[in-house]
């Protein structure tokens, strides 16, 4: 692993383990698709920026086109989903749920060529079993719509992650910036079709967080996603996710005050064990890959939580 991968890993381990409870300062005082919006289209924008300055060419209209589905997926469907839920549930339970998204990437794999093993499927079973345990503590059961949306958001980021691996959106920071930025437009755009509007008075710490979410869980932390992405086996880029829960029920009970009873700790055993099962080693048939995809092979054929 090089030193850049290395650090892009613990970006992604640190940082996004902080957003869930930074995304429920937020959302408590500012929409949800609105405040997502804003943070991912300003973050693309920023990112376009700095491939500029690369040197990199701004893509065609086709390598658009196709950020704009992986953008849908990922920030739309996989951090709006979240952000709603999060006006409901707390953050530690929303990261443990959203654990379960390399569950949902290994065993939709065969629609992208990537065959599922016994061992996925059974990871996959575990993990719905911790979210069963995590129903018996009542919260999940108290907000019934805001848990299909939270259960539907893993799901999402799964499939624009397989995509991103697929799909040129363009080399670099540059297939950052172009899912970023479709997706946060995409946001806004349903935010005001939902009605949301910007409020007229937001208090210093909703600001804070949400500077926080653009600074750091969205151009650091999806740029270093994005990265191992491309120049790490799937296996490490998605291996964020059975850390970060962990570390979002820490951070939730120390900043929020959020309780841990035993089905919370119960649940998270159970996902971020179905995680290890499936993504801490890897598949026999996969061979890891050393070096980045160029041209065909030079771009980004994937992407990715929350948050």
């Amino acid at each position: 692993m090089s030193r850049a991968t290395l650090l892009a890993l613990l970006t992604v381990y640190v940082i996004w383990s902080s957003t869930y409870y930074a995304i429920r300062v937020v959302v408590a005082h500012v929409p949800p698709l609105l405040s997502s919006g804003a943070r991912y289209l300003i973050a693309g924008l920023v990112m376009l920026v700095i491939a500029r300055m690369q040197g990199l060419a701004v893509p065609d209209r086709k390598a658009w086109g196709r950020a704009l589905g992986v953008g849908v997926l990922l920030f739309v469907v996989g951090n709006g989903f979240v952000s709603m839920a999060a006006t409901e549930l707390g953050s530690g339970i929303i990261a443990i749920v959203c654990a379960m998204m390399p569950l949902w990437g290994a065993v939709l794999g065969p629609a992208f060529g990537v065959p599922a093993s016994r061992r996925e499927w059974g990871g996959l079973v575990l993990g719905f079993s911790g979210v069963a345990v995590l129903a018996l503590g009542g919260e999940l059961r108290a907000a019934p719509g805001a848990t299909m949306l939270l259960l539907l958001a893993p799901i999402g980021w799964a499939v624009g992650s397989l995509l991103v691996r697929r799909w040129d959106v363009g080399k670099g920071i540059m297939g950052a910036a172009t899912q970023t930025i479709t997706g946060g437009a995409m946001l806004l755009l349903v935010a005001f079709a939902r009605g949301e509007r910007v409020p007229s008075e937001v208090p210093i710490e909703a600001l804070g967080a949400m500077a926080y979410l653009v600074v750091f869980g969205s151009l650091a932390g999806f740029g270093a996603y994005h990265h191992l992405l491309v120049n790490a086996r799937p296996a490490v880029a998605m291996s964020y996710a059975y850390v970060n829960p962990v570390l979002a029920v820490m951070l939730g009970a120390w900043l929020g005050g959020e309780a841990i009873g035993w089905h919370t700790a119960a649940g998270m055993v159970l996902i971020v064990g179905a995680v290890v099962t499936i993504v801490a080693r890897p598949r026999p048939t996969a061979a890891p890959r050393s070096e980045p995809i160029h041209s065909k092979d030079e771009t980004p054929r994937d992407a990715e939580r929350a948050s």
